[in-house]
């Protein structure tokens, strides 16, 4: 027989462990929705933004351009489609089956600064790629700031000095 040292958070440790497994699961993703009564699929989404544009890129491997739409309505970008499983041979006995398969909605609702008017959607390797062109007016402009000196007619200029690093035992003092 071996002498096993107690110890008290062993337990703790588990169960800490087994609900850190539960929540990274797909558990967390559709909460919400009603995709945990369904055991519905939702795909992987990214949405970046550059200086132009709005970009969403929506992981959907194994599928046909056929098996889903994207429409733009109300201000909201809604992806919706069904990821079948298709069984190739009757033959054929599963052991296991670790993709996800069903229906899924995705809905983003676009903000102010784009325009569903000029998106444009691409499906290449799986994954669909979504620009949506930020507007004209907010786009971000370099706006130029004109002043003058005072009692002069030269436009003014702010000139920045670097900090001095004080001796030690000495004051602060500045150039007039």
């Amino acid at each position: 027989m071996s002498i096993t040292r107690y110890d008290p958070f062993r337990d703790l440790k588990t169960l800490q462990d087994e609900v850190n497994r539960l929540f990274s699961t797909n558990f967390s993703r559709g909460f919400g929705d009603e995709g945990i009564a369904r055991g519905a699929w939702t795909p992987n989404v990214d949405i970046f933004e550059n200086k132009d544009e709005i970009v969403l890129e929506a992981e959907l491997p194994g599928m046909n351009r056929e098996d889903f739409e994207l429409t733009i309505e109300n201000n909201v970008l809604t992806l919706r489609g069904e990821r079948r499983f298709e069984k190739k041979d009757e033959a054929d006995n599963y052991h296991r089956v670790e993709r996800a398969y069903g229906s899924f909605t995705r809905s983003f609702t676009l903000p102010q600064t784009v325009s569903g008017e000029n998106a444009a959607a691409e499906y290449k390797n799986g994954v669909l790629r979504v620009v949506l062109r930020k507007r004209e007016e907010v786009k971000a402009r370099r706006i130029e700031i004109k002043g003058e000196a005072a009692g002069a007619g030269e436009p003014k200029t702010i000139k920045a000095q670097p900090e001095r690093p004080e001796a030690k035992g000495q004051t602060n003092t500045a150039n007039a």
